[in-house]
């Protein structure tokens, strides 16, 4: 009997951890696919032109800074578009004596969330794609530079307004007040009336009458079924109520701290692109010395922010958005020196053939690494911070199979939403809106990840991650190094308490 059980728990375990894994790696194609086409000369055009201009580390650090910008801003969105979904049912749902239904909660704010993702990205890959075509990477560095120096301000409008929100959806509260006298009324009028039958039954023993009327008999029992009702009625509303008050702080407080961190998180690596690229535009862009500001640069910020006594969310991601600015830009100039390290190695060309050709494959390769590596560190961005949105949401009880199958359906109704549109949505646009899907994604994925956590089923949390890896083996491409990579950062952001 008991092997019976465990075998069923480790098959419930393989079978979410499979759907949380096969979904994650559902997205490995069609984001490589883009990325092929993204790549092609036509489209690096912009990119090589642009990098004689900022040079490969400006390159590297304003295409990383862009691409993490969307990532990060997308899964904003969606978990504004979410909380504010979220923030309507509860405020406008009756804590009386119906409980509300929170499986539709969460279905709803889940697919706000997923759609405000998929749509922001989506919209921000058009716009930077229509940037770089028309004004270059200086065109990019400055429409970086102002959306980083208009979030701060945005943040404070956005919070008077959400405070406005909360003040206007008062339905739930005047429908629990009204509630609640009703029940003051039904309370006074029932122990008037016990009162009245309790004088009632005493006059009738002083006149000599039977203390065991069956008629005061079943009056009695009407009466305690009235009294057990209405007490059953205040407990159920008073547990409603504070209910829908806990979610309403928890919603408020995932709020204010993704706000925060979509205003800050951002301000680290557009800081370093905007220097690198400042030396590039000024000739410096190929010069060693730039590398060595940039390692002195993020290892300063890296260390005031890490040393700060209050330490946030926002600055966790921001530095390692930094880093992983760093990290791009570096092979961004790394690509470059393969090719001409390669080229010194070739005789019996021209000098000034070679030195032309060498320079052009130089630029096409620091292109093609820059934007492929600033997309994998978005989707690694993205994944993570749905993994964040994941593993609370199981945490806080939602169910996590209702959280992990949910997200993966959503997921797959969005991806071939994304193919279909993709026509329309160009090769930027489809990028950023595919990115959202893998934010998704990651929602199903940190799930998983919390389940298998927090379970305190060994067969189940074994089952689990079991299932995940088989999904990312049979669904995603064999590439072990980036499966092992978005296993650990998928496990590590869902039990991080970003709240």
């Amino acid at each position: 009997m008991m092997m019976t059980r465990q075998l069923k728990e480790a098959a419930l375990g393989f079978a979410l951890g499979a759907v949380g894994g096969s979904i994650m790696g559902a997205t490995d194609d069609p984001v490589d696919t883009t990325l092929a086409a993204m790549t092609s000369t036509s489209q690096l055009k912009p990119l090589m032109d642009d990098i004689r201009t900022v040079g490969a580390l400006g390159l590297g650090t304003v295409m990383g800074a862009s691409a993490l910008t969307i990532a990060m801003t997308s899964v904003v969105a969606g978990v504004i578009m979410a909380a504010v979904v979220a923030s309507l049912f509860v405020s406008t749902s009756n804590c009386g004596t119906t409980q509300p239904n929170y499986a539709n909660l969460w279905a709803n704010a889940g697919l706000a969330g997923a759609l405000g993702t998929t749509l922001s990205g989506a919209t921000l890959g058009f716009l930077i794609e229509v940037i770089v075509s028309n004004y270059g990477m200086t065109g990019l560095l400055c429409a970086l530079t102002v959306f980083s120096i208009l979030k701060p301000p945005l943040r404070f409008v956005f919070n008077v307004l959400w405070q406005q929100g909360e003040a206007c959806c008062t339905q739930g509260s005047m429908v629990w007040d009204t509630e609640r006298k009703q029940l003051e009324i039904s309370d006074l009028e029932q122990r008037e009336r016990v009162a009245v039958q309790i004088e009632e039954r005493i006059l009738t023993i002083n006149n000599g009458g039977n203390a065991a009327d069956t008629n005061d008999v079943t009056k009695w029992a009407t009466e305690r079924k009235l009294r057990e009702g209405l007490e059953r009625k205040k407990t159920e509303a008073e547990e409603a109520q504070v209910k829908q008050r806990t979610l309403q702080d928890w919603i408020k407080t995932v709020m204010i701290k993704y706000v925060d961190f979509l205003a800050f998180s951002g301000i680290p690596m557009t800081v370093v692109a905007v220097v690198t690229s400042l030396f590039g535009l000024f000739g410096y862009g190929g010069h060693y010395s730039v590398f060595i500001v940039l390692v002195a640069l993020v290892a300063i910020i890296a260390y005031s922010i890490m040393k700060s006594s209050d330490f946030k969310f926002w600055m966790l991601v921001g530095c390692m958005g930094m880093l992983a600015t760093f990290v791009i830009a570096l092979l961004t100039v790394q690509a470059g020196d393969e090719v001409r390290k390669r080229s010194m190695n070739q005789k019996g060309q021209a000098q000034d053939e070679n030195v032309n050709s060498v320079t052009e494959r130089m630029i096409d390769r620091s292109s093609r690494e820059a934007l492929k590596t600033a997309i994998i560190a978005a989707k690694l961005c993205q994944l993570s911070l749905g993994a964040t949105v994941g593993g609370p949401l199981v945490r806080h009880a939602a169910g996590g199979g209702k959280v992990i199958v949910g997200a993966a359906i959503i997921s797959v109704v969005l991806l071939a939403g994304v193919e279909i549109l993709s026509p329309i949505l160009g090769k930027g646009g489809k990028a950023g809106a595919l990115l959202g899907v893998v934010g998704t994604s990651g929602v199903s994925a940190g799930a998983v990840a919390a389940m298998a956590a927090q379970s305190s089923s060994w067969p189940r949390a074994s089952g689990a991650v079991v299932g995940v890896i088989t999904g990312i083996l049979v669904m995603g491409n064999l590439h072990f190094i980036m499966i092992i990579v978005q296993l650990f950062v998928t496990y590590v952001f869902a039990m991080t308490n970003a709240f």
